[in-house]
């Protein structure tokens, strides 16, 4: 692999939920092989993962939880919905486990980008089987990664990662093979999927409307999902 190429799948209309994002794809991806690389949002619209918040009843531990972290208690309570513990909660960040196993910022529940002021966007109940079914509508040759917006522990910023994973294998490991000086690299296990998601984000901004990322020159190998890239809690130090 000399050289990869990142366009931005043109044309994606707005999406609404019942949308056919698999045919949709599968007549914008240009031919041959590569990986698309898709925003969370407009899985989680298609798929009819939206809740418009005067919908929702706060529960009498969302209405605490709420006062704590100075969140709509509306929000608090589709979080908890979302997840299977809280891990952080602090004045303006409330940090939980998501059912997928996923650490990060309010379970996912979005607010931004939403198809109405008061309606919250909540993560894909499975982004691999999300993945899985654009991946079959595009063919052989071709992988799909749902990605998402995270923050990072010890370093500022948000970077995109991979929360849904079809056609290729998650994570490279390169123990056992020898750096250019003959040594054995012995923990090298390299995130190839959270890299392509990663250098997809650059070109999907939230205020561009470009939810979509066809990377050329990446033979998409093996095959995995999002638990290949979940650490284990029993090698997890910072539990």
């Amino acid at each position: 692999m000399d050289s990869l190429s990142f366009r931005i799948v043109p044309e994606i209309p707005e999406i609404v939920p019942g949308d056919d994002l698999p045919a949709l794809f599968a007549g914008r991806v240009p031919a041959g092989t590569g990986v698309l690389v898709v925003a969370q949002k407009v899985v989680s619209k298609a798929e009819g993962r939206c809740v418009r918040l005067a919908d929702v009843t706060p529960s009498e531990r969302a209405l605490e939880l709420a006062r704590s972290v100075e969140k709509d208690p509306r929000q608090v309570e589709l979080v908890l919905r979302e997840s299977r513990r809280v891990v952080r909660a602090v004045p303006g960040v409330l940090i939980t486990e998501t059912r997928h196993g996923l650490v990060c910022a309010n379970a996912g529940v979005d607010l931004s980008n939403a198809p109405g002021d008061d309606v919250a966007i909540l993560l894909p109940l499975d982004p691999d089987a999300s993945a899985a079914r654009i991946r079959q509508a595009l063919g052989r040759g071709r992988a799909v990664i749902i990605s998402d917006t995270f923050g990072r522990p010890w370093r500022e910023g948000l970077v995109d990662v991979a929360i849904g994973v079809s056609g290729l294998a998650p994570l490279s490991d390169y123990t056992g093979t020898a750096d250019r000086s003959g040594r054995e690299l012995q923990v090298t296990v390299m995130a190839t999927a959270d890299q392509l998601a990663a250098a997809a984000g650059l070109l999907m901004r939230k205020d561009a409307g470009t939810p979509a990322v066809w990377v050329e020159g990446f033979e998409p190998k093996g095959s995995g999902g999002l638990g290949d890239l979940l650490r284990d809690p029993e090698r997890d130090l910072f539990r």
